[in-house]
């Protein structure tokens, strides 16, 4: 499909020119003659790129409010400023805004082309990167074996056939975004928009703006994630970040079915499915006065639980196996040789989950070691802060033999115990035990069996 640039430009020679001058090039175009023209014009379908003239006929600047609506819109869209007034003020300001280029008139048109000529690869490079992260996130699996994952998996199923909104608890990295893609994947409004708020990084004084819009005096509209998500599913990341007054407004829009843009006057309605997550304990929230209880029943209508990696050790050489084959064939090399059973990683605090597993994948495989040693050398000093065999040392030390033995058994039969998931035979079967053996092993440690 070939790109198409909006033309704008109160001037009809200065339009007709550039309107020859990129047809020539290869390119669609479509133009506006004022700011309301152009204002339909983006509002209608938004441009691949965008050249504005800065001064119009509803002001000096209102180039400079359409580029600002654009941004609010998509603020990846390239846009081309052009004026026969220009200072270094106005230039600076453009840029600030997101301007991609400033051009004053006259213009050299070979410049001018290879300014569109960048902006479109700009476009191109950023949808191409869009593209892949997508679909590398979407190609990720819920990968384990442990009955926290089993259960969210038979979860996920099911309540994605129905319109339920849906609470998803979890220490950050654990996944809980992958899990509400795979329940927008999975239902009936899967070929709609998945977006995404996250409430720990919007700016405090934001957040009616990026879920409700604004309409601005200019007639202008800047949609939010609501609008944004109709017909589809919205996530709110890290919900419990949200202030209390706006929590009372998604109340009301979860009760209403509505809500009004700021500074707006007519109800916009939407049908949006509604998945919050949170790291911390929204009930806890309740209690000091952080989160609405009214606000907290509404959205948990079904709730998901996801226990952190480090309570699920027995799905750590599976994600070992899988991210180590995914991120292979993203860069391109051969599938790296991790081992799975590596104390270095089965014994680390990994406080960052499986977001932090699947990094220090990537960094041995930006790496590219070309032997296991220097792979595991790369894994002891990328978690040496954290290593459970030098804890083991350094403690040892200062304690009689038989204690430190009996320290590291526990340790070490714990670990193990973990990562099989509770089965005593495969324990056994790893350790170089008989079942009755471990068992009793078990016994006079102390360590209380799990299934």
């Amino acid at each position: 499909m070939a790109t198409e640039i909006l033309i704008v430009d109160d001037n009809a020679d200065i339009r007709n020119i550039l309107n020859e001058l990129i047809l020539d090039a290869g390119y669609k175009t479509r133009l506006a003659a004022n700011y309301n023209q152009a204002l339909s014009e983006i509002d209608k379908k938004m441009p691949d790129v965008a050249i504005l003239d800065v001064k119009l006929d509803k002001g000096d600047n209102d180039g400079i409010e359409l580029l600002s609506h654009i941004k609010s819109i998509n603020k990846d869209v390239p846009v081309i400023i052009i004026t026969g007034h220009a200072n270094v003020e106005m230039a600076v300001n453009s840029l600030k805004k997101g301007a991609f280029e400033f051009v004053e008139k006259p213009f050299d048109r070979n410049r001018l082309l290879n300014f569109i000529s960048r902006a479109v690869e700009n476009l191109n490079l950023k949808n191409q990167n869009k593209e892949f992260e997508n679909k590398l996130f979407s190609s990720y699996d819920l990968i384990g074996e442990s009955k926290n994952i089993l259960t969210i998996r038979d979860q996920i199923d099911k309540i994605s056939l129905t319109e339920s909104r849906i609470l998803l608890n979890g220490p950050s990295g654990s996944g809980k975004e992958l899990i509400a893609r795979k329940i927008h994947k999975n239902s009936k409004r899967n070929n709609k928009p998945f977006v995404i708020l996250n409430g720990a990084l919007l700016d405090s004084n934001k957040y009616e703006l990026e879920l409700f819009g604004e309409e601005k005096n200019n007639g202008a509209i800047s949609y939010g994630a609501l609008e944004k998500a109709n017909r589809g599913t919205l996530l709110i990341d890290q919900v419990s970040e949200i202030p209390l007054d706006i929590q009372s407004k998604i109340l009301r829009v979860l009760t209403d079915q509505k809500f009004k843009r700021l500074n707006g006057n007519s109800d916009v309605n939407v049908d949006v499915r509604l998945i919050c997550s949170s790291s911390k304990d929204l009930k806890e929230e309740i209690k000091i006065g952080n989160f609405r209880e009214d606000l907290y029943h509404r959205l948990n209508v079904f709730e998901i639980n996801i226990k952190s990696l480090n309570e699920r050790v027995s799905d750590i050489p599976l994600l070992i196996k899988y991210f180590s084959k995914k991120i292979s064939q993203s860069y391109n090399i051969k599938e790296l040789e991790i081992d799975e059973n590596d104390s270095y990683i089965l014994n680390h605090n990994w406080q960052g989950n499986v977001r932090e597993l699947r990094n220090l994948i990537e960094r041995i495989a930006i790496l590219q070691p070309d032997t296991k040693d220097k792979i595991s050398s790369i894994v002891k000093e990328s978690l040496k802060n954290d290593n459970f065999d030098e804890k083991i040392t350094e403690n040892s030390l200062s304690i009689p033999l038989k204690e430190a033995r009996e320290n590291f058994e526990k340790e070490y039969l714990t670990i193990q115990l973990k990562k099989f998931n509770g089965n005593i035979s495969k324990t056994a079967n790893f350790v170089g035990m008989e079942r009755s053996a471990l068992h009793r092993k078990l016994k006079g440690l102390g360590i209380k069996e799990f299934n």
